[in-house]
């Protein structure tokens, strides 16, 4: 897929250096990391966000099995948007709707993922389940690690995570950061107490001038 993304950039003619702010989210912010490798004079600045340079088990094997053997489990419609909401905190859920339409963020959000889930083609078992099966399988060494901040760039490279993320736990970020070099190599890490793994509607408007401040920083090099 990273692949994909290069073909995509090469199209348009963005293929100067120090061209592209690469942000990754989740299964994204895997991609990032093999995008980085590939070209990593291209990229002008790295978010990872929600994110992993390796899936591993932080709780428990007990837990970790049927958390896995539960991911691949038939559910009703009302069972899987009760899930899904776990993976952001309750608090945020239960303020008022940021957008104006729906009683409260939780609101919106069930109606996203009903609307999400409707959609047969665009979001397909199988695809759910090749996604699964992709992060599952991404590894980056902590050789790999070093090449990316060494070639990127540490003072282009941010992780941003929260400390209740259930669905990518929290010790990746450590991980990850650590891999990168540490914060005290350059490497930027902004936590988020109590929040989830959706950090870009959780946090919009901190997100959002994280990854501005970021571009502004990296545009002064």
């Amino acid at each position: 897929m990273a692949r994909d993304i290069l073909e995509l950039l090469d199209h348009i003619e963005w293929t100067s250096s120090r061209q592209i702010h690469l942000v990754g989210i989740s299964m994204g912010g895997m991609i990032a990391q093999e995008l980085a490798l590939l070209e990593p004079e291209r990229i002008a600045s790295l978010t990872l966000v929600s994110t992993a340079a390796q899936l591993i088990n932080t709780i428990g094997y007990v837990a970790h099995l049927r958390e896995r053997i539960n991911i691949l489990i038939p559910k009703s419609i009302d069972k899987q948007i009760a899930e899904i909401k776990t993976r952001v905190s309750s608090t945020w859920l239960a303020e008022p709707d940021s957008d104006g339409g729906f009683p409260t963020n939780g609101d919106r959000f069930a109606a996203q993922e009903l609307n999400k889930r409707n959609d047969t083609k665009g979001f397909t078992r199988t695809g759910f389940i090749l996604q699964a099966i992709a992060a599952a399988y991404h590894k980056k060494t902590p050789e790999q690690l070093q090449k990316i901040a060494e070639t990127v760039g540490r003072a282009r490279i941010q992780v941003i995570h929260g400390t209740d993320d259930n669905l990518i736990t929290f010790p990746h970020a450590e991980i990850l950061v650590r891999g990168l070099g540490g914060e005290e190599t350059g490497i930027t890490k902004h936590i988020f107490e109590g929040k989830g793994h959706y950090l870009p509607l959780e946090e919009r408007k901190e997100f959002n001038r994280l990854v501005e401040g970021m571009i502004e920083k990296v545009a002064a090099f």
